[in-house]
């Protein structure tokens, strides 16, 4: 039996972070490849010009994803500008870098700082995820019954976590873990959910550490021996919306780095 054939263009997509770094290039191929993007950025983001650099298949919708109200309200402008919604990719996210205890300052993590962390990296996710899930649902299914996409960004601090990074491990851990269950959940209707984990790239978060840090950490990966590009996490976005067995999977998209303490 053939399979259902699933090509990007036409689709419609959202993608939240979508004013820089991953999901800028997620945003930019969407559109490349023929499908139309809603970024999803906060209002101090540069979501404006970038929505109006990509032209008129592409709209900014700020918000904030740990906010019931305004998901809501992006889909609302998804269903008023374009009629429907086939993805949904999960970028937006923060991090910070804390000890959980400072020996020499006598100072635990902030309680605060890694619920913060959590709640946008884990529950906006989450948000996203469960809001979408209903406005893909009223779509006509195919031949295979798929009515929509969605993936998410963990990362490989999932699995090997540096100094300094459990609260933003203990998120990507999260997203990591509700993979699997989420798929399940959302397989009847005819949703597939994948999470991507990307390695070391060059996001502008990289991008402010000083050329020779860069080198460094660019050296740790195998091969290439790179920084990862956002376009090549695009890239894979695309491979996964293309791809109708691929569901319920994490993705390590790394060069084969494993960091290492």
């Amino acid at each position: 039996m053939a399979a259902a054939l699933r090509r990007v263009k036409g689709m419609v997509g959202l993608v939240t972070g979508g004013a820089s770094g991953l999901g800028r290039a997620t945003a930019e191929r969407l559109v490349q490849q023929g499908a139309s993007a809603v970024i999803v950025d906060l209002p101090t983001s540069d979501g404006p010009s970038v929505a109006k650099a990509l032209g008129e298949q592409c709209v900014f919708a700020p918000a904030d994803v740990t906010s019931e109200v305004d998901i809501k309200g992006v889909l609302a402008l998804v269903r008023e500008k374009f009629g429907r919604l086939d993805l949904a990719v999960n970028c937006a996210g923060i991090a910070v870098a804390v000890k959980t205890y400072n020996a020499k300052k006598d100072l635990p993590h902030s309680l605060e700082d890694f619920q913060r962390v959590l709640n946008v990296n884990v529950a906006g996710t989450f948000n996203v995820i469960r809001l979408s899930a209903g406005e893909m649902g009223k779509n006509d299914p195919d031949s295979d019954g798929h009515r929509g996409v969605i993936v998410n960004t963990a990362s490989v601090a999932a699995f090997e976590g540096q100094v300094g990074q459990a609260a933003y491990s203990a998120s990507k851990g999260g997203i990591v873990g509700m993979t699997l269950p989420i798929a399940r959940d959302l397989a009847p209707i005819g949703i597939r959910v994948v999470t991507i984990a990307p390695g070391l790239f060059a996001t502008p978060l990289l991008a402010g550490l000083p050329e020779k840090v860069q080198t460094f950490l660019a050296r740790q990966v195998p091969f290439p021996s790179r920084l990862g590009l956002p376009g090549e996490y695009a890239h894979l976005v695309q491979c996964i919306v293309e791809n109708p067995m691929l569901n319920g999977e994490v993705i390590r998209l790394d060069g084969a780095i494993r960091m290492q303490p």
